[in-house]
């Protein structure tokens, strides 16, 4: 078992959680120290996979996954630890990689009871790490709902406003999702096996054996679709999204929107669209519908908004409904746009949500009508910023022009009036971004200075450059050399998409 590089993604989480535990709560340098060791490494092991995937890729290995591995958990229900990657799990798995790195830095200073913060967020990425290498459905939702248990008591005891109804807000209504979500994987399971065959759990055995009898197929979509949908934000089981990240430690709002949000999406794509084909197929249209309300309600409600993380949550209502939108279109390249789009929304949403952050440890809020002319007070956090803000309009040159473009055009390719009805509307949304973003970027960085208070403030400091450069970097890096991406998930797609044609 140890011998198995994606094990590790979940071991070393446990051992920063180990470390922390023999930490005294007043050390902040060795709480610090397990930490960053700790990120480091899971961020090395994650570029390292991705090296050694891209390699045994080229070298002509074309099994659907790599790097598996199955120890038997639980005989009597036939649950196993089973694991295994493709290119989209090790894309995700370097995505929360580079957010746990960056959030840690960016929760440098983080009080009260810094110990049991990270002790917290160590295990809110356990539950994330695991759920990316998981092929067999029990494992996935058992890492999933530990990726979702941390989230109540990171924002009741670390949040800000009105945390403690938002991080109730925030469970209850996972929790509903998970309900739902349950009882669509325990369908798909009790359906593994049409020729009286051992019962599994394994989500590669039942694509292999396109084991769920379609006439249950309809039902069990809607289940696990509208499950994970409820963590993808889609409308209208989006509204704990906002007043979640709005309350959120930075870091914590940094992996929730960066990552967490990404488990929905990813989900839907490995669970419901997968394994459940034929349903797909002729289900997509509701929540076609659905989604796409997202996308443009989430822009026009960012529009309206004063509050800095409140115009980001929306801001993400719209984007994750972008990801659910292509990959509801069910061709490869609507679906590459996705996978691109979860991407690049996790690596800017992490970069906006770090820069509130700093931003409202200096002035003290986040209303845009209070602030103005931030650009000549501390520079480095405006310039971020912006770029944050380019990247999420899809200037062309950053990682959201890529993602976008590579959506619309799927989306339009080979689709009828109803669907290419739906492309113009969600495209209209990039318009509504750019309107939302350039009035905050002119009020709030190149206004006039409201608080001669402000004229004191200092810009960055080290660790917070280290934690954005981290981000931009990966940002201008998919905007600029986004092949690399398609390689390492182009093959990723072909087990879908020759299952999706299959039932029709």
């Amino acid at each position: 078992m140890f011998g198995n590089i994606l094990i590790w993604f979940v071991i070393i989480p446990v051992l920063m959680m180990a470390g922390l535990g023999v930490c005294r709560n007043s050390s902040m340098a060795a709480i610090r120290a397990v930490m960053v060791i700790g990120s480091t490494i899971l961020l090395a092991l994650a570029i390292w996979l991705c090296v050694d995937f891209l390699a045994l890729r080229g070298a002509g290995v074309d099994d659907e996954m790599l790097f598996t591995g199955s120890w038997m958990w639980y005989a009597p229900l036939n649950i196993h630890l089973a694991v295994g990657v493709d290119g989209i799990s090790v894309l995700m798995l370097l995505l929360s990689a580079v957010i746990v790195f960056a959030g840690t830095f960016a929760s440098w200073k983080i009080n009260p009871l810094p110990k049991n913060f990270f002790l917290w967020f160590a295990l809110l990425s356990t539950g994330v790490f695991g759920f990316f290498i998981s092929i067999d459905m029990f494992t996935m939702f058992m890492f999933y709902e530990v990726a979702l248990i941390p989230m109540y008591l990171l924002i009741g005891v670390w949040g800000t406003g009105r945390k403690e109804y938002s991080a109730m807000k925030l469970t209850l209504m996972l929790m509903g999702g998970s309900a739902f979500l349950m009882l669509g994987l325990l369908g798909i399971y009790w359906h593994s096996a049409p020729a009286g065959g051992e019962l599994t759990w394994n989500i590669l055995e039942i694509a292999r054996n396109n084991a769920v009898d379609p006439s249950w197929q309809n039902l069990l979509f809607c289940f696990t679709f509208v499950g994970f949908g409820v963590l993808g934000a889609m409308f209208p089981f989006h509204t704990w999204s906002p007043d979640g990240h709005a309350c959120a430690p930075t870091a914590v709002s940094m992996l929730h929107a960066g990552v967490l949000m990404k488990l929905g999406g990813y989900g839907c794509f490995r669970i419901a669209i997968y394994l459940l084909p034929a349903a797909a197929n002729e289900l997509a249209w509701i929540f076609i519908i659905l989604t796409g309300i997202s996308v443009v309600y989430g822009a026009f409600s960012a529009c309206v908004q004063t509050d800095l993380k409140y115009i980001n949550a929306y801001s993400s209502v719209s984007h994750c409904g972008m990801v659910l939108f292509a990959l509801l279109m069910l061709n490869q390249t609507a679906m590459t746009g996705a996978i691109l789009q979860m991407l690049s929304h996790g690596l800017m949403t992490a970069l906006f949500f770090a820069l509130i952050g700093m931003i409202y440890g200096r002035t003290h809020t986040r209303d845009i009508r209070e602030m103005g002319g931030l650009m000549q007070i501390m520079p480095y956090l405006g310039v971020c910023y912006m770029i944050a803000g380019f990247a999420s309009l899809g200037l062309p040159g950053l990682s959201g022009f890529v993602a976008e473009m590579t959506i619309f055009f799927g989306a339009w390719e080979d689709a009828d009036m109803f669907h290419r009805a739906f492309v113009v509307a969600a495209t209209c949304s990039i318009v509504i971004t750019a309107v939302y973003i350039l009035r905050v970027v002119g009020k709030l960085l190149l206004g006039k200075v409201h608080d001669e208070h402000h004229l004191q403030l200092t810009d960055a400091t080290w660790f917070e450059r280290f934690s954005t450069v981290t981000l931009i970097v990966c940002i201008a890096g998919i905007g600029f050399f986004p092949n690399w991406i398609n390689e390492t998930i182009q093959h990723s797609f072909l087990p879908i998409i020759h299952a999706l044609q299959n039932a029709i």
